[in-house]
């Protein structure tokens, strides 16, 4: 009997302990599920936390952009293609229609790039891309100083625009005298140049590893262009070229293209390449602005493009004021660089026709003449003036506050630019461009460049002294045949209507060297009465 009530227990004891056991599974799968449950909603959670995150992000971005747009469209947003809509590029075409002159020819340029086609040609540069016929490649050397280059690049910007090629970013000149070795993006925004061009020209930093091969091997045309040519030249001449060879490569471009009778918007394009696209870089820039702000601490200033460097004399062949050391040494440095094809020069006749520069003494003199307040500052926008302190005396003790931006800055500020003489004469361009009065002592490029640009500021004073009457007042004031009243008097009324106003330029057909610069006075890209008038870049 106790047997058989202990196996009954022992039975119990066992189902209970079977069904114990399935309870407790059945509660596990249950917390597992509700677990694996928890985690699916906590997923979707965060999830929709991403999407409502990203959603609220864009939608600020495409405010923030409108506002943008509103705010610095005249600016800068204008100026470049929408892919949005296409209402931007018929108003820019509506604008050069409305400021275009009747007489010169009509629509000359092929369309304009869209910016999805210049995007996918950015990212596939080998590839053809539908809405966009690449005639070729154009590779360009420039030659000579800062300002030289940056017209040069200004010019070939056009005409690769007008020939539909790819333009390679410009190399700059390294082997002239003043043996700099900066690239392009040493000096120039190259991001901004490329971008803010994209709807008039394609341009790469470098050629496409495909054509950079056949270049390497000698599958290539190189030339100088015909100076001063007009464009219907490079349609006529180089235009073949390129489609026959696929890359040309012009190795001089200084004054390769001609000023005037040209269409019209590729006039405004070289306006909007110098103006606009040619930016300097950050640094640079900083800089021009530290310079600026210090001038302006002490009020007004004065930007005196003194152009009495060792190059420049010995160039000129002017050694006026020099002694028999000096002569010899610049002419020595004449015959030494082949390329300065004239070597022997009387410096008294050019100097009395008006072709040298002035001297320290004599722009002195001039400056006392048009009663230029003697305290105030005045900028020297140059090299290293030949003869130093013994030669910047006399202009010294009348205008003692005579600043270069080796004075004005640290040196730490200007180690980076030593021996780099074109981003140097970019500091000096900026400081030009922002003077209360610039004053260029002789009409180089920088001069004409900067006088150009001022032009579209607004017209700033620029006084554009006449050397040839200047020399010949100075003479006679020196001789004693003019007293002091008689020769301010005369070199003020020479240069009352000289001062950077409105005005076109002069046209000398068959002879381009001694007509105005293009670039000294654009005026198919300016307004001749209002500052607030002038053209906007976006129509230019």
């Amino acid at each position: 009997m106790c047997k058989i009530k202990g196996c009954e227990e022992t039975n119990r004891r066992r189902r209970w302990g079977i069904m114990g056991l399935k309870t407790a599974a059945f509660a596990g799968d249950r917390l597992e599920k509700l677990r694996n449950s928890g985690m699916v909603s906590r997923s979707r959670m965060k999830l929709w936390m991403i999407r409502a995150t990203t959603s609220i992000l864009l939608w600020t971005c495409l405010v923030q952009l409108t506002a943008l747009s509103e705010t610095w469209g005249p600016r800068v947003l204008k100026g470049w293609p929408s892919c949005f809509s296409q209402e931007s590029a018929a108003s820019a075409a509506v604008a050069l229609d409305v400021h275009s002159s009747p007489e010169l020819p009509a629509r000359v340029l092929p369309p304009k790039i869209d910016c999805l086609v210049f995007w996918n040609l950015m990212a596939n540069p080998e590839l053809p891309t539908a809405g966009y016929k690449n005639n070729g490649y154009l590779m360009v050397s420039c030659n000579g100083g800062l300002n030289q280059m940056r017209a040069a690049i200004c010019d070939m910007v056009a005409i690769a625009r007008y020939l539909n090629v790819t333009l390679v970013v410009p190399e700059l000149d390294k082997t002239s005298f003043w043996n700099d070795p900066s690239e392009f993006q040493d000096i120039f925004d190259v991001d901004h140049f490329i971008t803010s061009l994209r709807d008039e020209v394609r341009i790469l930093k470098e050629l496409p590893p495909r054509v950079k091969r056949r270049v390497e091997m000698g599958m290539f045309y190189e030339m100088p262009p015909v100076s001063w040519s007009d464009i219907s030249y490079y349609h006529n001449q180089i235009l073949p070229l390129i489609q026959k060879y696929k890359v040309v490569h012009l190795n001089r471009t200084d004054a390769r293209l001609a000023n005037n009778d040209q269409p019209m918007e590729l006039q405004r394009l070289r306006c909007r390449v110098n103006f606009s696209a040619l930016k300097f870089t950050p640094q640079i820039e900083e800089l021009g602005r530290k310079v600026i702000k210090i001038l302006r601490r002490n009020g007004p200033f004065i930007v005196l493009h003194l152009r009495y460097e060792m190059d420049m004399l010995a160039f000129s062949g002017c050694t006026q004021g020099c002694n028999t050391e000096e002569v010899e040494e610049l002419t020595r440095m004449r015959y030494a660089y082949p390329w300065w094809k004239e070597k022997i020069i009387d410096s008294d006749m050019k100097r009395k026709e008006g072709l040298c520069p002035l001297t320290p003494e004599e722009t002195a003199l001039t400056l006392r003449a048009l009663d230029i307040d003697p305290n105030i500052q005045i900028y020297i926008a140059a090299g290293e003036i030949y003869g130093g302190e013994r030669r910047l005396s006399s202009l010294t003790s009348f205008y003692p506050n005579l600043v270069r931006k080796e004075t004005l800055l640290e040196p730490s500020d200007l180690r980076f630019f030593q021996n780099h003489s074109s981003q140097m004469a970019a500091l000096d361009y900026l400081v030009s461009l922002e003077s209360d009065i610039f004053v260029p002592t002789y009409d180089g490029n920088m001069a004409k460049v900067v006088e150009g640009h001022r032009r579209y500021l607004g017209y700033k004073k620029t006084i554009l002294l006449d050397r040839r009457m200047l020399v010949d007042l100075i003479d006679k004031y020196n001789f004693g045949s003019l007293t002091w009243d008689e020769f301010s008097a005369a070199v003020k009324d020479a240069h009352a209507l000289r001062m950077g106003n409105p005005s076109k330029r002069l046209v000398i057909p068959d002879r381009p060297k001694e007509e105005d610069y293009f670039y000294a006075n654009p005026w198919e890209c300016l307004q001749p009465l209002n500052e607030d008038e002038r053209l906007p870049l976006d129509s230019i």
